[in-house]
Order: C-alpha cells, then structure tokens, then sequence
C-alpha cells in the first residue's frame, strides 16, 4: 500500500505542479501535538480505526490508512482546515496525510506512547 501511496503522491504533485509532500509535511506538525494526537486516536476509536492508529504509536509495523478513513480520523473541520491551509484539493491533502502521517506519529512516538501534554499556564 505504502508504494501504491507513494506513486499516488507522486501523480497528484505532478498534476498540480506543486510539492505535495512539502506543504502536507508542514501542516502535519499541527497533528501531532500532544492534545490533537489524543482527539486523533480518540476518534480512531469512535470510527473503529483505533488499532490502526496505535499501531502508528506503538512498536512494530505501521498499518496503512485510505484517505477515506484520514477523513474519518481527522474529521471534516480538520480536513477543511489543512485545505485552507494548503491550498491543494481535498483529495490531494487526504491522499498525502494517508501517505504520511503513520510514520510522523511513528517518529513522534518512539517509545510507544503518547507524549505527555504540556501543563498549561494559569495567569
């Protein structure tokens, strides 16, 4: 899946004349917060894609994920959102974060678990 992924990125880029991996890889930093990671497996769980996540935190191989199942991870505001914030098509940003976001969660997380949120500040 993760070639398939791959020449997929590599198609969309070349259609729209832009580096797909690099704006993608750029709003992907905002997904992987600490708090915005817990809402990502949290919804994971909600959609029964729970164990797909963990294995992107966990140890071992990562699975794939569709773009139709980013959009249910993500759900539709954070999908909107990343659109905005690129500038690329739905489908293009979908078909990117599904190539990327498993290892970036992966890298995030190396020793398995999710990190810990930073305490807030009381003014």
């Amino acid at each position: 899946m993760s070639d398939f992924l791959s020449g997929l990125v590599g198609k969309v880029e070349s259609a729209l004349g832009t580096s797909l991996s690099g704006a993608v890889q750029q709003q992907l930093q905002s997904l992987l917060q600490p708090g915005t990671l817990e809402n990502i497996l949290s919804k994971a769980d909600d959609a029964g894609l729970g164990d797909k996540v963990r294995s992107w935190i966990g140890h071992g191989e990562n699975l794939p994920a569709t773009p139709d199942e980013i959009r249910e991870i993500l759900g539709s505001s954070t999908v909107h959102d990343l659109v905005a914030r690129t500038g690329l098509p739905a489908d293009a940003v979908l078909t990117a974060v599904a190539h990327f976001l498993p290892a970036a969660v992966d890298k995030t997380t190396p020793d398995g678990t999710l990190p810990a949120q930073a305490p807030t500040k009381d003014a």
